[in-house]
């Protein structure tokens, strides 16, 4: 006898996520993208958290300054008690290595254009306060310091929590690392979750089962009918990223997927 598929969980997000709060039209990861992405009409983001040194939530994607900040990593002293070591970077320049304080005074949005020279590096706590006053949903993609995995999902989990404690909608905790996926399900269990994959790696679908994810959120390249149907079967809700042009998104919606992740604000219209 064959054994009916579990009901998918209830899905009160869009379809159409903004990533990084407005793709690539504004500095990604800050206030003044996630402003820019709703001025397109989109009403759910997402974004990538990290911690400072000290334990503070923050907005930042890659593991290091470099690319996203004007630190210059001679004149910035890590805390010593964090000196996380990453291939080939020094110690200076890993954001993880750093108290906010530090962090707080980099500008976040001159390396983009002169228009948003001086836009900070945003706090989960600032990011949560504009979209909850505004009816925003939110997707953090947890993306820990290497070496800080289950903390890190310990840590933001919890945080997510309280700042969205009372709220009808909690915001989407996903990360490609399942040890910081298990942090979040140890300190904020009811929270949904979902696992990130760029690859569908041995034991993906059972891992996101053991770790109660609602979701996953694929390269966009991964799905196909049987792969859908997999995770259908198994109670997933299924997204994508990063979808930048109309034939991938029209074979997104012709699958029956539930989101979709875009830098491309400007093209496709949330509605």
């Amino acid at each position: 006898m064959s054994h009916p598929a579990p009901a998918l969980p209830l899905w009160p997000y869009p379809r159409w996520v903004a990533h990084r709060g407005a793709g690539k039209l504004a500095p990604e990861n800050t206030l003044a993208a996630f402003r820019l992405g709703a001025q397109h009409g989109y009403r759910m983001f997402e974004c990538d958290v990290k911690l400072s040194a000290d334990g503070v939530p923050f907005l930042l994607h890659d593991a290091t300054l470099a690319r996203t900040t004007n630190a210059p990593n001679k004149a910035l002293a890590p805390v010593q008690i964090a000196q996380i070591a990453i291939k080939d970077a020094a110690p200076e320049a890993i954001a993880g290595n750093h108290t906010w304080h530090t962090l707080s005074q980099l500008d976040a949005g001159g390396w983009h254009s002169r228009a948003y020279a001086g836009e900070p590096i945003p706090t989960l706590d600032g990011i949560a306060q504009f979209c909850i006053a505004n009816g925003f949903f939110l997707n953090i993609e947890i993306k820990p310091t290497p070496g800080t995995e289950r903390h890190t999902g310990e840590v933001v989990a919890r945080h997510a929590a309280g700042l969205w404690a009372g709220q009808t909608v909690p915001p989407l905790l996903t990360s490609f690392s399942p040890e910081a996926l298990e942090g979040a399900q140890h300190s904020a269990p009811t929270l949904p979750r979902g696992l990130l994959l760029d690859t569908l790696w041995s034991g993906w679908l059972e891992t996101a089962i053991r770790l109660g994810c609602q979701a996953i959120v694929c390269n966009h390249k991964l799905w196909d009918t049987h792969t859908v149907n997999q995770a259908k079967a198994a109670g997933m809700r299924t997204l994508s990223y990063t979808v930048n042009d109309e034939p991938t998104a029209q074979r997104l919606i012709d699958l029956h997927t539930d989101g979709i992740i875009t830098d491309r604000v400007d093209l496709f219209s949330p509605v």
